[in-house]
């Protein structure tokens, strides 16, 4: 873990915007994000932002079968990491902003949950409506995307979306905590990147339904 975490400040400090985060995800709380994952899997997991692989590690110690999981990665350097560590994956370099594109090049479908350690929270507003909207264009229906995030709310814009979460574990353990959400498409929901609804009293420009979806 200390040369993951080695790896990762490495990377950060030669490209500071390419890297989300420079800590390890601890295994307690890569081990709460595959408790999310279906048992029964009638498809693919598909995991992006691999980093060092420490929330590969726990899906497939829970279960997870290694051809198919997929972990997509756009880093060349922790691509390659993955790779070399993660025999059987498959390892995928891409954006996830390009999520349906990459994932039928490979011929991969039909697509049963989504685990991401994305650095939501830190992007704009209009990356992650992309990055929720290309995830929810690939999933089956019912199937979850799981996201943790440190922040207080919630690492998706629900109503924009069209999307249902909740926080389903809190980890204290990890440093910082963190909070794992799952999110679905409620069945038959059709609508995604709705119009925000007008606001009287806004927060720098943004609806108070922005800050607490």
């Amino acid at each position: 873990m200390l040369k993951d975490s080695r790896l990762l400040f490495k990377l950060w400090l030669k490209n500071p915007r390419s890297i989300g985060a420079v800590a390890v995800s601890s295994p307690e709380l890569a081990a709460a994000m595959a408790r999310q994952v279906p048992k029964k899997l009638d498809g693919y997991v598909v995991e992006l932002g691999g980093g060092t692989g420490s929330v590969t590690r726990a899906l497939l110690a829970a279960g997870v079968p290694a051809d198919k999981l997929v972990v997509i990665e756009r880093d060349p350097t922790l691509h390659r990491y993955l790779s070399d560590h993660f025999p059987g994956v498959h390892v995928l370099l891409g954006d996830a902003v390009h999520l349906p594109n990459l994932l039928r090049r490979h011929e991969i479908a039909p697509v049963a949950a989504i685990v991401s350690s994305l650095p939501l929270l830190s992007l704009k507003r209009s990356i992650q409506l992309r990055i929720g909207a290309q995830a929810f264009a690939v999933l089956e229906p019912g199937a979850p995307l799981i996201q943790f995030t440190y922040g207080l709310f919630s690492p998706l814009p629900r109503e924009r979306l069209g999307i249902l979460g909740e926080v389903e574990e809190r980890v204290l353990q990890n440093l910082p905590p963190a909070s794992v959400w799952r999110f679905t498409k409620p069945s038959g929901a059709r609508a995604i990147l709705r119009k925000p609804a007008r606001h009287r009293f806004s927060l720098r420009g943004r609806s108070k339904l922005d800050y607490a979806a």
